[in-house]
């Protein structure tokens, strides 16, 4: 008989994942029942989001228990089914979490079009970050023609894509990023206008030489420092997107508010948070746009992904917080176990 293998979250972190966080449980495969259908996992999405999943306080999603399959997104192949909707051979993408098998009734679950897309791309420029990238620079952004947009984790898997859209609606671009090879990658690649080495640099000089006329849209997926910087460093009706907070995901303890958030008085700007969630009537037409600028050529969308095990999800995971990898992060199990 197959085994199913899960990694289950084992406790609460405090601060960064350790390797008890999580346990590997080999489990039967589950059963499906009528409209239900079972999916063998290949690909396993690793998102910033899913760190704070992991805390106990009120969000958008209620947090993962202890005990439970760990919250994420996948695709795979339809295996066994009794829903008429989905047949058996489909390949398909939602939150099925990290494991090999999945019980699915069809809540949320997006086949997969081979037409406009790889199953990768699914959870990537074509899935939620994809997404996230194209609602909060478009509808919340609202971006035009000659703005300065400033996005921070710009190589990211959502930032990578934001500072593309922003150049086909016409505006200039500046991409923060850490170290020289993402800097490199955010101009010769993604076509940034320019590129800012975080590490390095003095925010307050690089905004002040690279923004001499301030941000017109600054979509913010790291908050901190750096957040705070940015709001020093506002337009006139400067838009602010607040889509995560990558540099605080790990802190043990709440940090301060933003000092500087008074700017957005000064200069009469906006901060919006917003989710892709939103925008679920949106999602078929976003998708159909995203994927034919990435057949003309006007989107390129970078990925790191990774083959292995489901014994490998503690360490790949913790690549999105020490800048390791480049775009989308995947874990491919498809080589099993």
């Amino acid at each position: 008989m197959t085994l199913n293998r899960a990694v289950r979250l084992a406790q609460r972190p405090i601060g960064a994942p350790t390797t008890g966080t999580w346990r590997v449980d080999e489990e039967p495969i589950p059963a499906i029942g009528d409209r239900q259908f079972l999916v063998r996992i290949d690909l396993v999405s690793l998102d910033p989001a899913m760190r704070g999943w992991m805390d106990d306080r009120p969000s958008y999603m209620s947090p993962v228990a202890v005990g439970e399959v760990m919250r994420a997104g996948a695709v795979g192949t339809i295996v066994k089914s009794s829903h008429p909707r989905f047949r058996e051979g489909a390949v398909v993408q939602g939150l099925f979490g990290a494991q090999q098998y999945a019980v699915s009734n069809g809540a949320g679950v997006t086949p997969v079009d081979p037409t406009l897309g790889t199953p990768a791309m699914y959870l990537g420029v074509l899935g939620s970050t994809g997404l996230t990238a194209y609602f909060g620079l478009l509808e919340h952004g609202t971006p035009r023609p000659g703005d300065t947009v400033v996005v921070s984790a710009a190589a990211g898997a959502v930032g990578s894509v934001v500072g593309q859209i922003a150049k086909i609606a016409g505006c200039r671009t500046v991409g923060l990023a850490g170290g020289p090879d993402k800097c490199k990658l955010l101009t010769e690649r993604l076509g940034y206008d320019v590129a800012i080495d975080y590490r390095t640099a003095s925010l307050r000089h690089a905004f002040a030489e690279h923004c001499p006329d301030g941000m017109d849209v600054y979509f913010d997926n790291v908050g901190g420092a750096i957040l705070n910087a940015a709001l020093a460093n506002l337009a006139m009706h400067a838009r602010v997107v607040i889509c995560g907070a990558i540099a605080q995901y790990n802190e043990r303890e709440a940090p301060p508010g933003p000092s500087n958030y008074w700017r957005l008085l000064v200069n009469r700007a906006t901060m919006t948070g917003f989710l892709v969630f939103d925008h679920l009537a949106e999602h078929a037409t976003a998708r159909r746009r995203l994927a034919e600028w990435v057949r003309s050529g006007q989107i390129y969308a970078p990925d790191t992904v990774v083959p292995g095990s489901l014994d490998d999800f503690q360490d790949i995971f913790s690549r999105l917080f020490t800048g390791a990898n480049v775009g989308k992060l995947v874990l491919d199990i498809s080589g099993r176990p």
